[in-house]
């Protein structure tokens, strides 16, 4: 796979820190997001300041992690219904009447949700698919879970390619899916679609053994990064680390 459509290439220092140290800050900002008490509204908010600073640093536009956010909108919208139809004390706003507890409830889903969400789209736009994966096994993950992902990123492509020459080659055919009766032969396509993935995985495994397929994608050399990028790299969650503290501290 060339590139992700969450990939976004640059040359500044978020994109230049190893990957593995870029998955371990996201990880613990990540932590440190879901550790904050709800009732720390400052806390979020400090949050989001450092991971706006992040994309600052990165040279990416708020606009394109604004349009790549909206795959947590299904939360947004059970959040919304929380205090409506949550239990316990309630009170008046705007002449509504909503539940205390489930108006904390789904702010509490929607902060945490949204700042999640960001740090993992600032991870993926700031790391290649492929650097990832590296990051991953410098992180000693399971080999197997990386080489299914290695080959999935490699050949999730080819099946979509694919995908586009069948619907190419239905709509010559005068296939139209806009109309309800064409959900069977859409529900075909997709079976068909299936059965040549799993025909050119055979396929593909059988050259891989072929070539001397060990088990194991070969790990490109890396020197080990000093304390410096480490530093660099873990310093944001460090920063959301501390306002979880002091919130903790506080409440």
């Amino acid at each position: 796979m060339s590139a992700s459509v969450l990939y976004r290439p640059g040359d500044s220092v978020v994109h230049r820190l190893p990957a593995h140290v870029k998955i371990v800050a996201a990880f613990a900002a990540v932590l440190g997001v879901v550790a904050t008490p709800r009732e720390a509204a400052w806390a979020f908010g400090a949050d989001l300041v450092v991971v706006v600073a992040v994309w600052a640093v990165a040279g990416v536009p708020v606009g394109w992690f604004a349009r790549r956010a909206v795959i947590e909108i299904p939360f947004v919208l059970f959040a919304v219904l929380l205090p409506f139809v949550g239990g316990g004390p309630r009170t008046d706003v705007l002449g509504v009447s909503v539940s205390v507890e489930g108006s904390l409830a789904g702010w509490n889903i929607v902060a945490k949700g949204t700042l999640g969400v960001l740090i993992s789209l600032t991870l993926a736009a700031t790391t290649h698919p492929r650097d990832l994966l590296a990051g991953l096994r410098r992180l000693r993950v399971p080999p197997l879970v990386t080489t299914i992902a290695s080959l999935m990123l490699r050949y999730v492509e080819v099946i979509v390619a694919e995908a586009r020459r069948m619907r190419l080659a239905r709509l010559c055919r005068g296939d139209d899916s806009r109309f309800l009766w064409q959900a069977a032969a859409v529900a075909r396509g997709i079976g068909v679609l299936f059965l040549r993935s799993y025909e050119r995985g055979e396929r593909v495994h059988l050259a891989m053994l072929a070539r001397g397929w060990t088990g194991t994608m070969p790990a490109p050399p890396a020197a080990p990064p000093g304390a410096a990028r480490w530093l660099a790299g873990v310093s944001p969650a460090v920063l959301v680390a501390a306002g979880c503290g002091v919130a903790l501290w506080v409440t």
